[in-house]
């Protein structure tokens, strides 16, 4: 008699953490992650101390989702103290970080007057000391630039704070927003002290597709430590998932997978570009797709820009044992809001290929190619940012993400390099958060708040997006990277209303195009394209 064999269940939710929070990009760079932890994290931690009937209170309205407010309850005020104490008693280094980083920075706008820096090193805190080049920008202004490579190499590169919790969707209802809330353990979630790069890791997440026998799953959960309170048994079931991935027989397919995600498959060649996937119970099996429906390997995926719901660790490190390479753009190589997203994924576990402006791939089935991306960014030198560009069985693909038309003489550029489009992809996230909600631990002086409201997270408009279709002529065109799935609100932290500007201004596309006769429409969970 054979043992019999358990998948972990499609309602099981996983979350990498760090110290206890859910793991975004920014959070893996040592500087960057400091920084975060000094300034932010640790911020709202002491706010919740101080007044945790407050933060329950705001969490009760949805117009509040999103904001700065801890979603724990009162009963876990000693916990959020303890995890508060050990960032600063074993973690005080962050703070360390924080003060060196703000000094040398003051220091630079001080002194760097044009003249040469190489003995000013000695300006340099001992923390820091050997991660920093001291450079000017072309207008003689100084920085610091990180030596990114060396610093993962580090002991300021901590993996020990990594861990990883697994929870059912079925006992928490709706998950707290991810930037303002610490996952605790508790006795609704399983957490494993494990190092992202782990291969471990990889056999546990494969449970989704690949069964293995009870012992065998006990034993991998076993080699590392545990805390909470869910008893592993009720992660698992024999039941295997209620779909499963249909490989493409004749010609291509396009499928949208959800937020800004689609899959791309084409003579046996795979592609995920900005994979977002959500766990889902059974009774939600004909709304999304999920694991279960993706491809048993996965050659490329392609991702736009570092913000979290492009580059979602989440989606990513359950996707790395069937993944060959990650496409990433090029960053500016050590300043401090543009870290590399090829040093963040190859050290946790991916291949990864950097991929400049307008180069290509040649594959024997098509083409990949990176589009420049402008806007969205709150107008910092940030390059690692693209567009995607995609020819498969005579058909053309431009999934252009959060891109805003900021140059229409680019774009016109580009269009005479690579013609018109099949499909086209845009996102319409027109009134972004201001620029201080991702980046505001990074600046070491205040940013004024006219300033800070000015710069935004902007996407198109209906005037920009419109332009992109005038040049590329495309024959169908599709809004998406709304979060418009509710299954999403988790790290959104979104809530359209009919009168939002968003959907005005996506309305207007779509009415634009239709009056083209143009194939539109503004996407939401799961679609599907064969040609």
């Amino acid at each position: 008699m054979t043992d019999q064999l358990y998948y972990l269940k499609e309602e099981v939710y996983f979350e990498p953490l760090i110290h206890n929070w859910y793991a975004w990009p920014y959070m893996l760079p040592p500087i960057q992650s400091a920084l975060i932890f000094s300034k932010r994290i640790t911020g709202l931690m002491k706010s919740f101390v101080k007044n945790a009937q407050l933060h329950v209170t705001a969490n009760k309205s949805k117009q509040l989702t999103g904001g700065s407010f801890v979603n724990c309850t009162v009963d876990q005020v000693e916990d959020v103290k303890r995890l508060l104490d050990t960032l600063e008693t074993e973690y005080q280094h962050y703070h360390q970080i924080k003060d060196a980083f703000t000094r040398l920075n003051d220091f630079l706008e001080q002194n760097a007057d044009g003249y040469a820096l190489e003995k000013e090193y000695h300006h340099i805190d001992e923390i820091l000391s050997g991660y920093i080049e001291l450079v000017y920008n072309e207008n003689h202004n100084g920085f610091a630039r990180l030596i990114e490579g060396l610093l993962y190499l580090s002991p300021l590169y901590r993996k020990e704070a990594q861990s990883i919790s697994f929870g059912l969707l079925s006992k928490v209802g709706e998950r707290p927003f991810v930037l303002s809330t610490p996952r605790l353990p508790d006795e609704n979630h399983l957490q494993l002290q494990v190092a992202f790069d782990n291969p471990q890791l990889n056999d546990i997440l494969q449970l989704r597709q690949q069964p293995k026998s009870k012992a065998d799953i006990q034993a991998m959960f076993a080699q590392f430590p545990s805390t909470g309170g869910l008893d592993l048994a009720e992660l698992l079931t024999t039941q295997a998932p209620c779909t499963q991935h249909q490989p493409v027989t004749q010609g291509s397919r396009i499928r949208f997978i959800g937020h800004a995600g689609l899959c791309i498959e084409s003579d046996g060649l795979s592609i995920l570009v900005d994979p977002v996937i959500p766990s889902r119970t059974t009774a939600q099996a004909e709304d999304f797709l999920s694991f279960a429906d993706l491809p048993e390997k996965i050659d490329y995926i392609c991702v736009t820009h570092t913000h979290m719901d492009h580059v979602c660790l989440e989606t990513l490190l359950q996707l790395r044992h069937k993944v060959d390479t990650i496409l990433v753009p090029r960053n500016n190589s050590g300043t401090i809001t543009d870290p590399s997203l090829k040093l963040m994924l190859s050290n946790i576990g991916f291949n990864v290929r950097e991929m400049d402006d307008m180069e290509q791939i040649n594959l024997p089935q098509g083409i990949i190619r990176a589009i420049p991306f402008l806007g969205e960014h709150a107008d910092l030198n940030i390059r690692s940012k693209t567009a995607w560009w995609f020819e498969f069985n005579g058909k053309k693909i431009f999934a252009a993400a959060d891109s805003s038309n900021l140059d229409a003489q680019m774009y016109r550029n580009i269009h005479r390099s690579v013609g018109d489009v099949d499909f086209l992809f845009i996102g319409m996230e027109c009134v972004g958060a201001p620029m201080s909600w991702l980046y505001g631990a990074f600046f070491t002086k205040p940013i004024p708040r006219k300033m800070d409201q000015s710069r935004r997270f902007n996407g198109s408009g209906f005037e920009t997006a419109k332009t992109l279709v005038d040049i590329f002529n495309p024959q169908q065109v599709y809004v998406y990277a709304l979060a418009l799935e509710p299954y999403f609100n988790y790290f959104m932290g979104l809530n359209y209303a009919e009168d939002s500007e968003q959907i005005i201004e996506s309305d207007k596309l779509l009415a634009y195009c239709s009056e083209r006769q143009i194939p539109c429409d503004r996407l939401s969970g799961s679609r599907i394209w064969q040609y």
